[in-house]
């Protein structure tokens, strides 16, 4: 790719040239043609494989596969065999709760997380991993199941598309839901604002890797949410039922800071605790800032 063709797919990585675009499959294939092209070499590697069992070499056997330290000692040629788990089972959790809506610009939380989402399903398809996407509220109020054909793509676009965030957030809940849905060892990938009852929260991604998933967070917020701007005397209007607020917010900028940086410092520790990728996200960052967080997940998870 010459550099003229690289600097026209990578500018679709900007929330404010996506915002333009009207067709969330073609943004979604703007971002990750995009992102694939700023990197050196393939972003593809699949799962581990575990060992299974040896069997003597046939004609027409892949001789990479040919165990030479067995045959040293034995001078036998024998097959290493394996148990693949090349086909990753992974759901996309996305937050289409009230609170998404909020936007100080371009894009709300709800379309960058879409955007981020339906990018996430172009990613793992073209890798023939089978993705599934679960919308939540309080509950799941959409699931579709994991598919590697294809042809999923479509259905999974669709149910991104024409989204209206109503209800709260009860992230806790779906975590434990989503435990009894995935049964094979897989990803859940959540994309939320958190803004939920932390404890709940906090024990339902524990669940999940105690169940050996792996499992990203990306935390997106606005930017207004992120610095506290505001100057003049404002009505704050409760987006999930909370009671709206006439204040002078030079007061309680640092009283609210001070509560959302313990908040996220409590959320990523944990994170860090339990082996699980957590990343913040401002609306305003460009795409490639999650989907090289979700990249380098996936290749640690190749190691482990």
């Amino acid at each position: 790719m010459d550099s003229q063709t690289d600097g026209d797919a990578r500018k679709y990585l900007d929330p404010k040239i996506l915002a333009r675009l009207e067709r969330l499959d073609l943004k979604a294939r703007l971002i990750v043609e995009g992102f694939i092209s700023g990197l050196h070499k393939s972003p593809f590697h699949g799962f581990s494989v575990e060992f299974a069992q040896h069997r003597e070499y046939a004609p027409g056997d892949d001789l990479r596969r040919l165990d030479w330290k067995l045959y040293a000692r034995s001078d036998r040629h024998y097959i290493k065999e394996y148990e693949e788990e090349t086909n990753l089972v992974a759901y996309v959790l996305l937050d289409i709760s009230e609170s998404m809506r909020y936007k100080s610009a371009e894009l709300s939380k709800l379309e960058y997380g879409c955007y981020l989402a339906a990018s996430l399903v172009y990613l793992m398809l073209d890798q023939r991993d089978s993705v599934g996407l679960a919308l939540f509220d309080d509950a799941v109020r959409r699931f579709v199941c994991d598919s590697s054909n294809p042809g999923h793509r479509e259905e999974l676009i669709a149910a991104l598309e024409n989204l209206k965030p109503t209800g709260k957030t009860e992230l806790g809940a779906v975590l434990q839901y989503m435990v009894g849905q995935v049964r094979r060892r897989g990803m859940l990938i959540v994309v939320s604002d958190l803004l939920t009852n932390p404890d709940r929260l906090l024990t339902g991604l524990k669940h999940l890797r105690h169940r050996r998933h792996e499992v990203i967070v990306f935390h997106l917020l606005d930017e207004d949410e992120l610095t506290f701007p505001f100057q003049q005397l404002t009505l704050f209007k409760g987006m999930e039922g909370y009671p709206q607020l006439f204040a002078e917010p030079r007061s309680l900028r640092e009283q609210y800071l001070n509560e959302l940086n313990a908040f996220v410092s409590r959320v990523r520790d944990e994170c860090v605790a339990n082996r699980i990728d957590y990343q913040q996200l401002s609306t305003s960052a460009p795409l490639d800032v999650a989907l090289s967080s979700y990249l380098a997940t996936r290749m640690a998870s190749t190691r482990r």
